[in-house]
């Protein structure tokens, strides 16, 4: 096929055909610009909001939590948005390109945490969604856990395009709405509860921390997948402007509904984001509770959506890096499917308080990720530079090996380090948090320390000496610019 003049608006059609395979410069097409509205919305939902009480429930105030909630997002951010290049860049899924620093088969080691990641964020969705839809209309938890598993599952099986169509389309409807309730609050249309006690003026330095490191992993953890939906973007598109749009779009609206979600708590008792937003929106204008509720379910399922279709791309990774298959569109649906079974059942089974439980699910989301993350980033922007033999990255006899034992020892380095200071609420609370005084440090551990590590391991690598196979790979790569995408 010849493929279509970049720039050239893209005609929606069925089923993508692409997974975990190379996107030939012929088939790109978007717009950067696009990329902020996409990770605006991404966080334009009540789960957001539920993040911003977490520093409440721990006693912290609105003006801390909000503090503490902004600094975890604007640094959490940064690892998101530099991720954001390397899609365009290598036209690849993020954690295809994860094999170049731990090999085409001990990047399963990564998977894993990555996989927990999106599995999870849909298990935590789906408990918020059933418990707040129930609280607020009384509708039956398990039917709202299986239809949303089915729209979400349906959203990722026809992929990428219809993704960036779903979120462009919400980001407009919601945006209106969230802002005429800002207002509201902001020229006290809107009022607290007068019978809630004073919140506490001193900082409390347990809760602040915990605070912004649930911010910082609520961004931290998109890092394995926000490549994903940037690389259908032509190769030539500015590195600057692709992490600029990705940290606008995705910091903005997180610090905003985090603050949202502080004022509900401290204000108005809330602890249910989306009987919060019915409730103070109605208090502005009648419906308008309503109206913020269907469009935050709607923003959150599309984000599920977005999960189901990288946790397929992760998946089909691992299984590929375990044995070789094709990346077909049966294994694309089959994955999914399989994966929307996982995570419905998992919530459908969950018991406790969803609050309890997101923290908790963030917090160790966090800890599996932050290592990964130091390692690829450091990887691509100071050793490799993001020159890559593409070509290499898809069989275990290439110049990246079977096992990277660099990114592994950095890996499992940072895990190790961060360990004892792990402060999982409700499940383990590690010595070395104890002896802080209860002070979440974990995350920072395991970033700063498998940096460092991988850095000493690579002490003796040339970059130099991969240029002869990176070139033999560009030419590769520039004949799939003929060649169909896998349509089985």
């Amino acid at each position: 096929m010849t493929g279509r003049p970049r720039g050239q608006p893209r005609r929606l059609s069925g089923i993508e055909a692409r997974s975990i395979d190379y996107v030939p410069e012929s088939e790109r097409h978007g717009r950067v610009a696009d990329q902020g509205p996409f990770w605006f919305l991404g966080n334009f939902h009540f789960f957001t909001i539920a993040i911003g009480f977490v520093g409440p429930s721990l006693g912290l105030s609105l003006g801390w939590t909000a503090l503490a909630g902004t600094a975890g997002i604007l640094f959490g951010t940064l690892f998101q948005a530099f991720h954001a290049s390397q899609g365009a860049e290598l036209g690849l899924p993020q954690m295809i390109q994860s094999r170049a620093q731990f090999g085409f088969r001990g990047v399963v080691v990564p998977l894993f945490g990555a996989l927990f990641t999106f599995v999870g964020f849909n298990v935590v969705d789906s408990i918020l969604v059933a418990a707040g839809l129930k609280s607020l209309w009384g509708w039956d938890p398990l039917a709202v856990t299986i239809a949303l598993a089915a729209l979400a599952a349906a959203l990722a099986i026809w992929g990428h395009d219809w993704l960036h169509l779903a979120f462009k389309g919400l980001f407009w409807i919601s945006l209106p709405l969230f802002t005429l309730l800002t207002a509201g609050i902001g020229l006290g249309h809107i009022r607290g509860l007068a019978a809630l006690p004073p919140p506490p003026v001193a900082i409390n330095w347990p809760a602040f921390v915990t605070q912004f490191a649930a911010a910082a992993s609520y961004n931290i953890t998109y890092a394995p997948y926000v490549s994903d939906y940037s690389r259908y973007l032509p190769r030539t598109v500015s590195r600057p402007a692709i992490i600029a749009s990705v940290f606008a779009g995705a910091s903005l609206s997180a610090i905003w509904l985090i603050c949202l979600g502080a004022w509900l708590a401290t204000r108005m008792g809330a602890t249910d984001g989306l009987a919060a937003l019915a409730h103070a929106g109605d208090a502005f204008i009648p419906h308008l509770g309503g109206g913020l509720v269907i469009c935050s379910v709607g923003a959150l399922l599309a984000t599920m959506g977005m999960n189901a279709y990288s946790a397929m791309l992760t998946l089909v990774t691992g299984l590929d890096s375990l044995r070789r298959i094709g990346p077909t569109r049966r294994i694309r649906v089959a994955a999914i499917l399989a994966l929307a079974g996982a995570w419905t059942w998992m919530a459908a089974s969950a018991t406790g308080n969803a609050i309890e439980t997101l923290s908790a699910t963030l917090v160790a989301m966090l800890y599996l990720l932050c290592p990964w993350t130091a390692v690829n980033l450091v990887d691509y922007f100071l050793l490799r530079k993001g020159r890559y033999a593409i070509a290499d990255l898809a069989t275990p006899d290439g110049i990246y090996g079977a096992f990277g034992a660099r990114g592994l020892i950095g890996y499992f380095a940072g895990l190790a380090a961060s360990a004892p200071f792990f402060l999982i609420p409700g499940v383990w609370t590690g010595p070395a948090a104890q002896a802080l005084g209860g002070v979440d440090v974990a995350w920072l551990v395991g970033l700063v320390v498998a940096a460092l590590a991988y850095l000493l391991a690579s002490l003796g690598f040339r970059p130099e000496r991969e240029d002869a196979t990176i070139a033999a790979s560009e030419a590769a790569m520039a004949t799939l610019e003929l060649t169909p995408s896998v349509k089985g």
